[in-house]
């Protein structure tokens, strides 16, 4: 018998919603096939089965809130039979490393050790025949890291620890480090404020995420802000011509979009500024991923459009606008909101002037947008009034330092201020 459990399907992700279940009792499912939908703290996804089985139980129902990660959800038979096939195929070479050699007729092969549990009393993703691998290898699979789906131990992987592969149980246990104590919030009795005189929202899965990871980056990166102000009367220009030409196509371009625009191409005039602080070394990042910062009901999401140096701003206009519409719909695919190499948050159309963002580990930068608004300038020696934009860059001064942050904003502001060299 197999436990299925309550996956993590983002790295932020420590409870969920199961939305719906595709399977019932007494259906049997292979490995691959959409079982339930959850909703996370991102967004609502399809969660496949990694076992072939028969569904004996379902342990949390539709609509139950909360499930935390890791708890067994439904249970599938341990000797179930696939359903048949329509042809019939040759078994690949994955299926051939993990299915067990053939034993003779009379020999029964031992059952497999009960599924392991991890330091922290969740359970330790692992097929049977790795588990009992690593049971008669000696093996603590704590110390075996998974190439399996969703990061399973499969037979492989036991081979490989065996061969020198993973530590024994005691040396790592010695090499962890300690970890701090996270300082807690005081709770509202601790403050003096009386019961009965608010009223407590409770926290979703999205505003923990929000929190832990907003917490987790300024304790953790060592960031400083650069501020510059960009005059951006050519840029009002050149968009509403530029909206003009694209009406009949139902395509309208914002101030963000000539943003990103103008930051993807800033990052590959400097490169050094499109990188990550990892603990192996500085990720030297080969496209313009620009994250956007968008606010949804209980939080914000941050969609990326990818390889932005290299699209048009009518096409980063209709992705941002579907992308922004998915997010608040929460329907977004995890590759559609993790893995940018730099965030762009704007705060302008909220008549916000100027503003500090927190950085989102791990991209070495972000940007806020203030609002563009009238202020009297100094050209030739007059007093002019221009429209006026200040930007902020937080940087991760372990990958950005102050020089480069600087250079990063010289070319970023000539093409947010001369938008037509963003045309060619």
């Amino acid at each position: 018998m197999t436990d299925i459990l309550m996956p993590a399907l983002s790295p932020t992700m420590e409870e969920g919603v199961l939305a719906k279940w595709h399977v019932k009792v007494g259906d049997t499912v292979s490995a691959g096939d959409v079982i339930a939908e959850i909703e996370t703290d991102k967004a609502t996804m399809e969660v496949e089965a990694v076992d072939e089985g028969e569904v004996l139980e379902i342990l949390v129902p539709e609509g139950a809130e909360g499930v935390k990660v890791n708890t067994p959800i439904a249970r599938l038979s341990g000797d179930a039979v696939a359903p048949a096939p329509k042809k019939t195929e040759a078994p690949t070479e994955a299926t051939k490393a993990e299915a067990p050699k053939a034993e003779a007729p009379k020999a029964e092969a031992a059952p497999a050790p009960a599924a392991p549990k991890s330091d922290d009393g969740g359970r330790i993703f692992a097929s049977p025949l790795a588990r009992r691998l690593a049971a008669q290898a000696g093996l603590d699979l704590k110390t075996v890291k998974g190439t399996g789906p969703h990061g399973r131990i499969v037979k492989r992987d036991v081979e490989a620890a065996g061969k020198g592969g993973a530590q024994p149980a005691a040396a790592a246990t010695a090499a962890a480090a300690p970890a701090a104590e996270p300082r807690k919030a005081l709770s509202l009795a601790q403050m003096g404020i009386p019961d009965g005189s608010y009223d407590l929202i409770p926290l979703d899965g999205m505003k923990k995420a929000v929190a832990r990871r907003m917490v987790d980056s300024v304790q953790n990166v060592p960031h400083f802000p650069l501020f510059i102000d960009c005059e951006i009367d050519q840029l009002m220009a050149v968009r509403a011509k530029v909206n003009k030409m694209l009406e009949p196509q139902g395509v309208k371009v914002s101030v963000n979009d000539f943003v990103i625009k103008a930051a993807a191409l800033a990052l590959k005039m400097v490169p050094e500024a499109n990188a990550s602080y990892t603990p192996e070394g500085i990720a030297m990042h080969h496209n313009a991923d620009v994250s956007m910062a968008v606010a949804i009901d209980g939080g914000l999401i941050t969609p990326i459009i990818r390889k932005a140096e290299t699209k048009g701003l009518a096409q980063i206009a209709t992705e941002s606008k579907d992308l922004a519409k998915r997010a608040r719909e929460r329907k977004l695919k995890p590759e559609e909101f993790q893995g940018g190499t730099f965030s762009v948050s704007n705060l302008g159309m909220f008549g916000i002037k100027q503003f500090t963002s927190i950085i989102n580990e791990p991209q070495g930068c972000i940007m806020s947008v203030g609002a563009g608004e009238q202020r009297p300038v100094v050209k030739d020696g007059q007093i002019v009034p221009a429209t006026v934009m200040t930007v902020t860059l937080t940087c991760d001064h372990r990958v950005v330092d102050g020089a480069t942050g600087a250079r990063f904003l010289q070319a970023f502001k000539p093409l947010i201020e001369d938008p037509v060299a963003m045309l060619a």
